[in-house]
């Protein structure tokens, strides 16, 4: 067993990991970053982003030619209720997008690496000592120990450094079974994506690259026994097909054969108590993450390597009280995003009012203007949670 000393390592290389990594080896920091597989694959993950993840990957240093290989223009997102009422959200001037997932990550990476960090494929942490700030690591080439005097945990729902932590909690919603695989794709190139709620569950639609589709299907506690039953490649395809067809989208992508492996994520979804302690903080999906109906994923974790670079960086002068600082900082970004995010979930096991709601987000122009901006983290969360502005959404 050998063992080295870095500055900062980095547990993960997703979005959130890859970003953090690029903000402190341009700040001078020295950072190991770990990722698990030797490779980049699929993995249930989101491909839909707002305008705002855009900017965060300009921020980062993305040049435009670079973002437009890897996005591809959304119009608008039409959502669609089980009782046949729709509506359609739209997210400022700029479209959102979808996002080819095998050229964003390994793009986020060679960023990373351009920085100066030292970006290990193929380096699995097997365990986390907080207090000793050390990870053991596994590699084909042999074990090894690292010691760092911050830790990132940016590994996603189930994150070891989370569970070393003992702040990782399961998501107070009933377990459900994320699916998400893609298929060709014959639509113009400026289309819509759609999310079509069915019974305990929805299904997302968004078109991304290389004229294929990206479909998410979320699936509540009822479907447990018929995918156990019929495995998921089955029930994916059962549930796709009973999305209807638009004028807008004929949908011959339904029936099509999936182009790559039907990837499953269960429980979606977890909770940290806390995002961050002495010498560690946790990025993206491993600081928390309840559902993507909301669109939390991508920005928040652009977001989150924003702040916890910063932190990192201020702990030279003010030692741990800089993470604790993250924390608080973390909390007051997304409290309120958040509470939306609960009151989108309330109402989607309720169909009745849910399909209430739509119906009138469909015919008030302001209150559907307002909440594409919500959801696509262009205005504070916090517009949706004034009563005068849900008395606009509710009223009759």
């Amino acid at each position: 067993m050998t063992g080295e000393q870095v500055e900062v390592a980095v547990v993960g290389g997703g979005p959130a990991g890859a970003a953090i990594a690029i903000r402190l080896a341009r700040a001078g920091r020295e950072v190991v970053l770990l990722e698990r597989d030797p490779a980049w694959r699929w993995r249930a993950g989101g491909v839909f982003a707002s305008p705002a993840a855009v900017t965060a990957l300009r921020r980062l240093g993305m040049g435009p030619a670079d973002i437009a290989a890897l996005t591809r223009p959304i119009p608008a997102m039409r959502v669609e209720a089980r009782g046949g009422a729709a509506f359609r959200l739209t997210y400022g001037d700029e479209p959102a997008v979808g996002f080819d997932r095998s050229r964003l990550d390994p793009a986020l990476l060679d960023l990373a690496r351009a920085a100066g960090a030292d970006v290990r494929t193929g380096h699995a942490v097997a365990a986390v000592d907080l207090a000793a700030r050390g990870l053991r690591v596994r590699h084909a080439d042999g074990d090894y120990e690292l010691t760092a005097r911050a830790i990132v945990g940016a590994d996603g729902p189930r994150s070891v450094v989370a569970r070393a932590a003992d702040v990782a909690r399961a998501t107070r919603l009933p377990g459900r079974l994320g699916l998400a695989y893609h298929v060709a794709d014959d639509r113009p190139a400026a289309s819509d994506a759609r999310i079509h709620v069915i019974r305990d569950g929805y299904i997302g639609i968004a078109p991304v690259p290389g004229g294929r589709v990206n479909i998410g299907i979320v699936l509540g506690p009822s479907w447990r026994t018929t995918v156990a039953r019929d495995g998921a490649r089955a029930v994916a395809r059962s549930v796709v097909a009973s999305v209807p067809a638009t004028p807008d989208d004929p949908g011959a992508w339904r029936a099509a054969v999936p182009l790559d492996e039907v990837a499953g994520a269960w429980p979606i979804g977890g909770r940290a108590l806390r995002r961050a302690g002495p010498g560690w903080l946790l990025v993206g999906d491993a600081a928390g993450f309840l559902d993507p109906f909301t669109g939390e994923g991508l920005h928040r974790a652009f977001v989150s390597a924003e702040l916890g670079a910063a932190a990192v960086v201020a702990s030279r002068r003010g030692g741990d009280r800089a993470f604790a600082a993250y924390d608080r900082a973390m909390a007051r970004r997304f409290m309120a995003k958040d509470a939306v995010s609960w009151l989108v979930q309330a109402f989607l096991a309720r169909p009745a009012l849910f399909d209430y709601a739509a119906r009138r987000v469909a015919s008030r122009d302001a209150v559907r203007a307002t909440m594409g901006l919500v959801m696509g983290d262009l205005v504070p969360a916090g517009r949706a949670l004034d009563p005068r502005y849900l008395a606009a959404l509710l009223a009759p």
